[in-house]
C-alpha cells in the first residue's frame, strides 16, 4: 500500500512541478501587462510620498486560505496593488492610513494601519453576493430561481461522514430518500428510493448523471472527496428533461474542477476499524444436545446424545464467534488542483480498503480522476474529464442462503457441539448427525477456502466543447462514454458439496456506453424586468454489453483452482450473451422570470427507444412549473421575520424503461435433439412470448411547495406535497402453455405514490460558539390502482415458506400475505385461523399480515463549532414498515430440520407436561411444520445513531512553521448504535431488493460499527 501511495505522490509532484512552471511563466507575463498601470500609480505616488513606509501582508478567507488577486487600496487614494499567488502584498501607506481589501465574494474590509509593518487580513464570505447555485438537468439555476422540488447536498457534508460510497450520505440528509442495503458487505450495491417505488418488473433506482453523463449503474465508484455537490431530482418538472428515465427520480453529481490561483495540494485520510454490532443469541452446545434429545423423545426415537456428552459439551463452539471478525478500513486521497486565466486542472488519486467483518471477504479500489479546461480564445472553451477505477472483491458472502448453505446461515444453525477443528487438524464433518441438513457446509471452510473473486475496470470519459456564438447563444457539444468491465472467479474445493471433486467457473462482463449531446442555450433580459432562458437540443446514446461463463468440475487436486477449467473432467456448456440497445431524444425547456418575482418553466422531451414495440417506439414527456417569490413583493420587501418566501406548483410527466432488451420481439433459443441416434444442436422459440405492443410505463406527478426563509434565513423551511401515478406498468406474466411459451412482458396496471416531504434548518447559535441543527420528515403512501381482471401477483417464493409477497389492487406493492396464526393445537402444532371456515387449512386461509413500505422516514442533523472544534452528529430512522424474517424459518423452527435454534426457544415451547396452547413455539419434533404466516413479520422500525464526528481544525497562524494552509483531525463513529424492536442482524435489510419482493431478510449481512481516525489538509 505505501508502494502504492508513494508512487501516485511521486507523480501529482511531477505534474504539479510542470504545470506550476508553465503556468507560472504564463502567468507573470499576463499579470505584469495587467498590472502595469497599477504599478506605474504605484511608482509616482513613492516619488509624492517617499516618507510612506511600506507595508506587507497576507490576505486569507475564513478558513486561514490565501486569496490571490484581492485589491487592496489606500483608502481616499488610487494608490492600489493586488496580492500574489500565496495571498501576499506589499504597498506603501502612511501609519494612520487605511487600506480598502475587496474580493470577490467577500465582503470588503477596511483595516487600519496604525504603524504596522506586518498585517494578516481575514475575509469574510458575503452570503448574499453567493447565493447558492443548484445544478439541475442540462443546466444550472439559482436556488431562488427554482421552480421545482430539489435537494442539494454539498460534498464537504458528503465527506464528513467518512464514507466509501456517496450514497451513504445520503441517508438521513435528504427528504424523500430511503436508502437501504441489499447485502451490506464491502463493495455491495446500496438500493434507493425517491418518493417510493413506481415500477413491478423494472428496478426503482433514480438515474445518476455525473458530470453531464447519465450513467449506466450507481456512483459507488465515484470517490467522495472528489465530489462537489449532489442534487436529487424529486419532481417531474426537474427530471422530465431526462424523460424516459426520470420517473425515479435523478441524482446529478457534480465533482471537482480547477480554480484560477496557486496550485493547492489536499489530502484526506482515514483508518479505523469495524466490528459487527449484534449477534444472535444461539443455544449453546450443552442447549443444543438437550433439545436435540426432547425431539428424540417426542418422536419416540433413541437419543442422540448420551447424558455423559451433554455434560461434558459446556458452551461449545460460537460459531458466529469463528467466522465474525474485526476488520480494518482505510482510505487516502490526494488531490492537487489550479491554474490560470486561461487553462484549469484538477487531478486526484484515491486509495480505499476495507475489509468485511466476515474472514477473508473485502473490499480495494484504486481511482484517478482528471479534468482540465482549456480557453481557447474569448469565445470558446474546451473542457476533459476522466475517472478510472480498479476494484478487486472477495465476496464470499451471499445472501438468500438456506440452511448452512452460505456463510452466515452456518454459523447460525451449525451445531454447536461440533469443533471448528478436528484432532488432526482438520475441518471437522458438521454433518456427521443424522438430523444434519444435507446442505450444512462447514461455516470456517467457506469464508477461508471458497474463491467468488470480482475484479472490476470502469472507465468515465467526457468531452466538452463551448462556444460564445452570440452575446446570448451558447453552443455546446458533449460527447461521453462509459466502460465497465468484470471479471468473476470461482473455486469451490473438493471439500464441499455437491461436487467432491471441485468446481470451478469464470465470468466475464463488460459494457460500453457512448453518448453524444448538442445543446443551443440562449440567455437574455429584455428590459430590466424579463428574464428569458431557451434550452434546446438532440441527444443519442448507445449500450452494448458482452458476457461469457465457462465452468468446470471434477478436478483431480485443488491447487490449480480455476485458473485450468481443462482440467476438470465435467466441463460445464459455456454460455455467453450479447445486447445491444439505442436512445435519440429532442429536447426542450423554457425558464422565464418577470421583475425576479413570477418564475415559469416548460420543458419538452421526446425519447425513441429501441427495445419497445414498433407501435411505440416514441414517447413524449412534457412538464411545467410555475413559482411566486412573495417575498419580493413590496408588502413583505421590508419584512424583518420573513427574509425569503416562495410557492412552487408543478407537473409533469416521465417515463421508465424497466425492460431489458429484444422483450418486445420472438427470441430464438439453442435447444438440443437426439434424432437417428444423433445429437443435434437446433433453434427454437425461447419460453417468452413475443409483444410487439411493448410501451414506456409513464408517470405523471404533480408536486406543491412552498420554501420559507425567517429571520434573516436563520430558519429554512421546505415542504412539498406530492401526488405521482404510474400508468402501463409492466410486468412479466404467464400464459397458457398450450400457446408453447411460459411468460410474457406486458403492460398490465396502475399504481398511485403520494405524500409529503418536509425538512428544515436552522442556526440557532452564530458567534464564537455556532450551532445549526436540521432535519427531515417524509411520509409516502402506494396502492396499487388497477391489476388486469383484479388479479394478483406474487414474488419469489422460498425454499421452506411459499411466496409471501403479494400485489394487490387496493394495497400497497409487496404486501406480506400469509395464515395467521391462533395458538396451538391440544398435540402442540401450530393453530391456523380458517378464514373461509371450511374445516381446511389452505391458500385460500391466507390474508395481508404486513406491509413493508415504512410509514415515515426521518433524518435530524446537528453541527456544533466553537473555535476550532467541531462536533457533528447525524440521525436517521424508518417507522411503521414490516420486515419478512425469513431467518426464523431456519433457526426458530421447532428443531424440526435438527438444526441450531435461538436461544428464545428455551422455556418457550410446548410440552405434553405444560400443554400451554398460547407458548410461543410448538412443540419440539420432526414433524412440526411452518406455513408462511404472521409469525415471521417483524416490526422493522428503527433509528439509528448514524454518525458522530469530533474535529479540531488549525489554520492560518497555527501553520507558522508547518507547509499547511489548512488541517483537520476527527474522530468518527458511525453506526454507533442502532434502536429497534428487530430481533435479527440489521432493520435496513432488503435482501430480495426488488419490486414486488422488498422488506425481506434472508440471512442479510449484519450492521458494522465503525471507529476511524482521520486528518485533512490542504497545503
Amino acid at each position: 500500500m505505501l508502494s502504492i501511495l508513494q508512487y501516485i505522490i511521486a507523480l501529482f509532484k511531477i505534474i504539479l512541478i510542470c504545470l506550476f512552471k508553465t503556468f507560472q511563466k504564463r502567468t507573470i507575463m499576463k499579470r505584469t501587462f495587467y498590472l502595469m498601470p497599477t504599478l506605474l500609480l504605484v511608482f509616482f505616488a513613492q516619488i509624492l510620498a517617499a516618507q510612506n513606509p511600506s507595508v506587507s501582508g497576507t490576505i486569507k478567507d475564513d478558513v486561514g486560505v490565501p486569496l490571490p488577486g484581492a485589491s487592496i487600496v489606500v483608502k481616499g487614494t488610487s494608490t492600489g496593488v493586488v496580492s500574489d499567488f500565496d495571498g501576499n502584498f506589499s504597498i506603501n501607506v502612511e501609519d494612520n492610513g487605511v487600506l480598502v481589501v475587496s474580493y470577490l465574494g467577500y465582503l470588503t474590509k477596511e483595516v487600519t494601519v496604525n504603524g504596522q509593518s506586518n498585517l494578516v487580513i481575514d475575509m469574510v464570505q458575503d452570503a448574499a453576493s453567493l447565493e447558492e447555485v443548484v445544478v439541475v438537468g442540462y443546466g444550472q439555476v439559482k436556488k431562488s430561481d427554482l421552480t421545482g422540488s430539489v435537494s442539494s447536498i454539498k460534498g464537504e457534508d458528503i465527506s464528513l461522514q467518512a464514507v466509501g460510497n456517496p450514497v451513504q450520505g445520503l441517508a438521513g440528509t435528504t427528504s424523500g430518500v430511503q436508502v437501504l442495503q441489499e447485502s451490506g458487505q464491502p463493495g455491495s450495491n446500496l438500493s434507493v428510493l425517491i418518493r417510493g417505488g413506481n415500477s413491478l418488473l423494472g428496478g426503482n433506482s433514480p438515474l445518476y448523471v455525473v458530470d453531464g453523463f447519465p450513467i449506466i449503474g450507481d456512483i459507488s465508484s465515484i470517490n467522495p472527496n472528489d465530489i462537489v455537490s449532489i442534487e436529487v431530482l424529486k419532481d417531474a418538472s426537474s427530471t422530465a428533461i431526462y424523460g424516459s428515465r426520470g420517473a425515479n427520480g435523478v441524482i446529478i453529481v457534480s465533482t471537482k474542477r480547477g480554480k484560477e490561483g496557486k496550485t493547492v495540494i489536499e489530502y484526506s485520510g482515514y483508518t479505523g476499524f469495524q466490528k459487527v454490532s449484534k449477534t444472535i443469541d444461539m443455544l449453546n452446545a450443552k442447549e443444543f444436545a438437550t433439545l436435540a434429545n426432547l425431539r428424540a423423545a417426542n418422536d419416540g426415537d433413541a437419543a442422540f446424545f448420551t447424558d455423559s456428552e451433554i455434560a461434558s459439551f459446556g458452551q461449545g463452539t460460537d460459531w458466529q464467534d469463528e467466522v465474525f471478525q474485526e476488520a480494518i478500513i482505510q482510505n487516502h486521497s490526494v488531490t492537487v488542483s489550479g491554474g490560470n486565466d486561461k487553462t484549469l486542472f484538477n487531478i486526484s488519486g484515491n486509495y480505499f480498503s476495507q475489509d468485511g467483518i466476515i474472514l477473508n471477504s473485502g473490499y480495494k479500489y484504486l481511482q484517478l480522476s482528471t479534468s482540465i479546461e482549456h480557453k481557447i480564445n474569448s469565445k470558446w472553451k474546451v473542457s476533459l474529464s476522466n475517472i478510472i477505477n480498479r476494484s478487486k472483491s472477495n465476496s464470499i458472502f451471499s445472501n438468500n442462503t438456506e440452511r448452512g448453505a452460505g456463510v452466515l446461515s452456518g454459523a447460525l444453525i451449525a451445531p454447536p457441539t461440533v469443533p471448528v477443528y478436528d484432532s488432526e487438524g482438520n475441518y471437522s464433518n458438521v454433518r456427521q448427525y443424522s438430523f444434519s441438513p444435507d446442505i450444512l457446509e462447514h461455516p470456517v471452510a467457506m469464508a477461508l477456502e471458497r474463491k467468488q473473486l470480482v475484479t472490476k475496470n470502469s472507465l468515465l470519459l467526457n468531452l466538452n466543447l463551448e462556444g460564445k456564438l452570440t452575446k446570448h447563444l451558447v453552443f455546446n457539444t458533449f460527447v461521453g462514454a462509459q466502460h465497465d468491465s468484470s471479471r468473476g472467479d470461482n473455486y469451490s474445493p473438493s471439500i464441499f458439496q455437491p461436487s467432491a471433486t471441485g468446481s470451478a467457473s469464470i465470468s466475464y462482463s463488460e459494457l460500453t456506453d457512448i453518448i453524444n449531446e448538442n445543446l443551443l442555450t440562449y440567455t437574455n433580459v429584455i428590459g430590466e424586468d424579463h428574464d428569458f432562458k431557451l434550452l434546446g437540443g438532440i441527444t443519442s446514446q448507445k449500450t452494448t454489453s458482452q458476457s461469457l461463463n465457462a465452468s468446470s468440475t471434477g478436478f483431480l487436486s485443488d491447487v490449480l483452482e480455476n485458473y485450468s477449467l481443462q482440467s476438470g473432467n465435467t466441463p460445464g456448456t459455456p454460455r455467453s450473451a450479447d445486447s445491444e440497445y439505442s436512445i435519440l431524444s429532442g429536447l426542450g425547456r423554457l425558464n422565464y422570470g418577470y421583475k425576479g418575482r413570477y418564475l415559469f418553466t416548460a420543458s419538452m422531451r421526446a425519447d425513441g427507444s429501441s427495445v419497445f414495440g414498433k407501435s411505440n417506439k416514441w414517447g413524449y414527456f412534457p412538464s411545467a412549473a410555475i413559482a411566486w417569490r412573495v417575498s419580493e413583493e413590496e408588502f413583505l420587501n421590508n419584512s424583518d421575520d420573513i427574509s425569503s418566501l416562495k410557492l412552487r406548483a408543478s407537473w409533469g410527466k416521465t417515463g421508465n424503461t424497466a425492460v431489458s432488451p429484444y422483450q418486445s420481439l420472438s427470441i430464438l433459443s439453442s435447444v438440443q435433439t437426439v434424432f437417428d441416434d444423433n445429437l443435434n444442436i437446433g433453434y427454437a422459440p425461447g419460453s417468452t412470448r413475443s409483444n410487439p405492443d411493448l410501451k414506456w410505463e409513464t408517470t405523471a406527478q404533480v408536486d406543491l411547495g412552498i420554501d420559507l426563509g425567517l429571520f434573516k434565513n436563520r430558519l429554512l423551511f421546505t415542504f412539498d406535497y406530492y401526488i405521482k401515478k404510474t400508468e402501463d406498468l409492466l410486468a412479466s406474466i404467464p400464459v397458457v402453455l398450450s400457446s408453447g411459451y411460459s411468460t410474457q412482458v406486458t403492460n398490465l396496471g396502475d399504481m398511485e405514490n403520494k405524500g409529503f416531504e418536509l425538512s428544515l434548518n436552522s442556526t440557532i447559535l452564530d458567534g464564537a460558539f455556532k450551532w445549526d441543527l436540521g432535519g427531515n420528515f417524509s411520509v409516502n403512501r402506494n396502492e396499487v390502482l388497477s391489476l388486469p381482471g383484479g388479479g394478483d401477483i406474487f414474488g419469489v417464493g422460498f425454499t421452506a415458506l411459499p411466496a409471501m409477497s403479494l400485489v394487490r389492487e387496493g394495497y400497497p406493492v409487496g404486501v406480506f400475505y400469509g395464515l395467521v396464526e391462533d395458538g396451538l393445537t391440544d398435540d402442540g402444532a401450530i393453530n391456523y385461523v380458517d378464514t373461509d371456515v371450511n374445516g381446511e387449512i389452505n391458500s385460500l386461509d391466507r390474508q395481508i399480515i404486513g406491509d413493508p413500505n415504512p410509514d415515515f422516514v426521518f433524518g435530524l442533523n446537528s453541527s456544533l463549532n466553537y473555535k476550532n472544534f467541531g462536533l457533528d452528529i447525524l440521525i436517521n430512522g424508518v417507522q411503521g414498515n414490516d420486515i419478512l424474517n425469513y431467518n426464523l424459518a431456519n433457526v426458530a423452527d421447532g428443531f424440526s430440520f435438527g438444526i441450531n435454534q435461538v436461544s428464545d426457544v428455551l422455556g418457550n415451547y410446548w410440552t405434553p407436561e405444560n400443554p400451554d396452547p398460547n407458548a410461543k413455539y410448538p412443540k419440539i419434533s420432526k414433524n412440526t411444520r411452518y406455513e408462511g404466516s404472521d409469525r415471521f413479520i417483524e416490526d422493522g422500525s428503527y433509528v439509528q445513531i448514524k454518525n458522530i464526528k469530533l474535529s479540531y481544525s488549525l489554520k492560518g497562524d497555527d501553520f507558522k512553521f508547518l507547509p499547511f494552509t489548512n488541517a483537520q483531525i476527527y474522530v468518527n463513529a458511525q453506526n454507533l448504535a442502532t434502536f429497534t424492536d428487530y430481533s435479527f442482524y440489521s432493520p435496513a435489510t432488503n435482501t430480495r431488493g426488488g419490486g414486488i419482493s422488498k422488506g425481506i431478510d434472508q440471512f442479510g449481512y449484519p450492521d458494522t460499527r465503525t471507529f476511524m481516525l482521520g486528518i485533512q489538509a490542504s497545503f
